[in-house]
C-alpha cells in the first residue's frame, strides 16, 4: 500500500513538473508574415508582472525583401542590484538575426531602460525572453512588431528595382530630410540603401549631417572591415570624395552638379545607430557673368575727366600724324 501511494506521488509530481514546464513554453510565438504584417509582442501576463521561470521565444518570418521591425513602448524588467555583464544570469531580452545560416545574437537589453528599436538584416528575426526572477515592480515588455519593405525610411520615393534606394527630386520639394535605415534605432547588417538626389541643370545639392554613427574606422575600406556612408556626383564610385564611418560631429557636403548619390553600407559584424541628414536644392551663380558699372553722381565727373584726357590725346595724335604726312 505505501508502496502504490509512494507510487502515485510520484506520478503526481511528474505530471506537475509537465503541465509547469508546458505553461512555461506556451508563452512561445511564431508570426508569419502571410497571416499578419503587424502586431503586438508582449511578456507573459502583461501588463502585470511575469512569472519566474519564464522563458519564452518570439519568431518573426517574414519573405522576400521583408524587414523585421521591432519597436518598445514598455520595458521594466527586474533587476537585482549586483554589477552584470551584458545582462548575464538576470532577467534579460535577447534579439538574434540570421546571419550566414545560423541565428547570431545582436544584443541583449535588461532592466528598465527602453530599447531601441531594432530591425533584421533579413526576413527573420527572433526574441528570446529569460524571466529568471520576478517582481511585483516588474511588468515585463511590450514591443509593436511589422513585417515592412522601406527599412523604415519615410522620406523620398523608394525604386522598387533595388532591394533598397530612394529618390529625392526637386520637384517635390527643394529641401527635407533623410536618414539611414530604421533611425534612430540600430541599422539592420548586411544592408545596402542608396539615395538618389535630381535637381534641374543649374542647381547642386547639399547635404547638411545632423546626426553621425557608423561603425568603422577611417579610411572605411574593406580592409579595416568598416560600414560606411559614401558620396558621389556619379553612379560610379568618385573619388574626389573620401568614404565616411565612426562618431561624428555635424558636417556638410555638396556636389559639383544637379545630380548626387549618397551609398549607406553595412556589413555582418557590428551595428550602429546611423545617420541623420538634411538636404537642399541650391541654384549655381554663374561667376563669368559680367557686372555692368552703375553711374552714379560720385562716378560721372571722374568718367567725364577721363573722357576729356582722352580726346585731348587723340587730337594730338592726329595733329602729328598730319605734320608727318605733309
Amino acid at each position: 500500500m505505501d508502496v502504490l501511494l509512494l507510487q502515485l506521488v510520484f506520478v503526481a509530481l511528474c505530471f506537475a513538473k509537465d503541465l509547469d514546464e508546458g505553461k512555461a513554453s506556451s508563452c512561445d510565438l511564431t508570426v508569419n508574415s502571410d497571416t499578419i504584417k503587424n502586431g503586438t509582442a508582449t511578456s507573459p501576463g502583461f501588463p502585470n508582472p511575469y512569472p519566474p521561470r519564464s522563458n519564452c521565444r518570439y519568431d518573426f518570418q517574414g519573405r522576400g525583401k521583408e524587414r523585421v521591425q521591432i519597436v518598445f513602448t514598455d520595458f521594466h524588467l527586474y533587476h537585482p542590484k549586483v554589477d552584470s555583464k551584458e545582462c548575464e544570469s538576470i532577467d534579460a531580452l535577447m534579439a538574434y538575426v540570421l546571419i550566414d545560416g545560423r541565428m547570431e545574437k545582436i544584443d541583449n537589453f535588461c532592466g528598465n531602460i527602453v530599447p531601441i528599436p531594432l530591425m533584421s538584416n533579413g526576413p527573420r528575426l527572433m526574441l528570446e525572453f529569460r524571466g529568471v526572477y520576478s517582481s511585483r515592480y516588474a511588468k515585463g515588455f511590450r514591443a509593436l512588431y511589422s513585417f515592412t519593405e522601406s527599412f523604415g525610411i519615410t522620406t523620398g520615393h523608394q525604386v522598387s528595382s533595388y532591394p533598397c534606394a530612394f529618390i529625392y527630386n526637386v520637384t517635390d520639394g527643394k529641401s527635407g530630410t533623410f536618414s539611414s535605415p530604421n533611425f534612430p534605432g540600430y541599422y539592420p547588417r548586411e544592408t545596402e540603401c542608396h539615395y538618389f538626389f535630381h535637381g534641374l541643370p543649374n542647381q547642386r545639392v547639399r547635404l547638411h549631417f545632423t546626426y553621425f554613427d557608423i561603425e568603422g574606422i577611417p579610411p572605411c575600406e574593406a580592409t579595416t572591415e568598416s560600414d560606411y556612408v559614401e558620396f558621389s556626383n556619379f553612379m560610379a564610385r568618385d573619388r574626389k570624395y573620401h568614404r565616411h564611418c565612426g562618431q561624428q560631429t555635424e558636417f556638410t557636403i555638396e556636389s559639383d552638379r544637379k545630380f548626387f548619390r549618397v551609398t549607406f553600407r553595412s556589413n555582418n559584424r557590428l551595428d550602429g545607430t546611423g545617420f541623420n541628414a538634411s538636404y537642399h536644392f541650391i541654384d549655381e551663380v554663374n561667376a563669368t557673368t559680367p557686372v555692368k558699372p552703375s553711374l552714379n553722381s560720385s562716378t560721372m565727373p571722374v568718367l567725364q575727366a577721363w573722357h576729356q584726357a582722352l580726346s585731348g590725346v587723340l587730337l594730338v595724335l592726329i595733329s602729328c600724324f598730319n605734320s608727318i604726312t605733309r
